[in-house]
């Protein structure tokens, strides 16, 4: 039988960034497999490179050089339009700081994400990821009128809502407060066995890392050899 496809392969990434005193070197050298289905934790100190490998992951961000392939196909060459076309369905991505629009309730959020990612019935389906996240009850409301941990239910919600095969969280507990961060991390990897998602998470807190089938370390842009 042929070997299944991984959900992402990096080869020899690195990125590189032009700063007030010359180059700086972000990645170096960034090889790794990543299986469908897996649950992965990025640790490592702060300036490590853990969100810019989080990004080219997700192909926002575009290495300096080396080959990223997600779910087989080589991405890191596609220009813009063929990124986000690619993107559509593929990849979800959950952020620190949330990133909802403050004019839209949580509804007009998800629905927004689902409209871009080109999915018909939106509605029921936005209707659909906030009750996976608990937020029914809360779907009229505004960015404004919600907690933090529901702010990152809904952002979670909306990065779910496309039903993407692989999910990117970067700092998902950041703003949070201890206990609504442990309700946020068990409402991700309940999402991930449910629907076997890849779960791709960057993080600073071990007892999080620890929860993931495997922890990678990197420090100054490289994986630590143990990894």
């Amino acid at each position: 039988m042929p070997m299944p496809v991984p959900a992402l392969s990096l080869r020899h990434i690195e990125l590189s960034l032009m700063g007030h005193a010359g180059k700086v070197d972000i990645l170096r050298d960034l090889s790794l497999d990543v299986a469908q289905g897996e649950t992965v934790a990025l640790v490592g100190p702060s300036g490590s490179g853990k969100s810019s490998a989080l990004m080219i992951m997700g192909g926002l961000e575009r290495p300096s050089a080396g080959q990223l392939y997600v779910l087989g196909q080589r991405i890191d060459q596609m220009d813009e339009n063929a990124l986000a076309r690619f993107r559509r369905g593929r990849v979800g991505v959950v952020f620190q700081s949330f990133h909802l629009l403050p004019a839209l309730s949580a509804l007009d959020n998800v629905i927004t994400a689902l409209e871009l990612a080109g999915v018909s019935d939106v509605g029921a389906k936005a209707q659909a990821a906030l009750a996976e996240v608990g937020l029914a009850h809360r779907a009229q409301h505004y960015p404004h009128e919600l907690s933090g941990g529901e702010q990152q239910r809904v952002a979670i919600a909306r990065a779910i809502a496309p039903a993407p095969q692989i999910l990117l969280a970067d700092e998902p507990t950041g703003n949070l407060d201890g206990a609504t961060g442990t309700q946020i991390i068990d409402l991700l990897f309940d999402l991930q066995a449910r629907h076997g998602q890849t779960l791709i998470m960057v993080t600073h807190a071990p007892e999080l890392a620890a929860r993931c089938g495997r922890i990678l370390q990197l420090r100054d842009g490289r994986l630590d050899s143990g990894a």
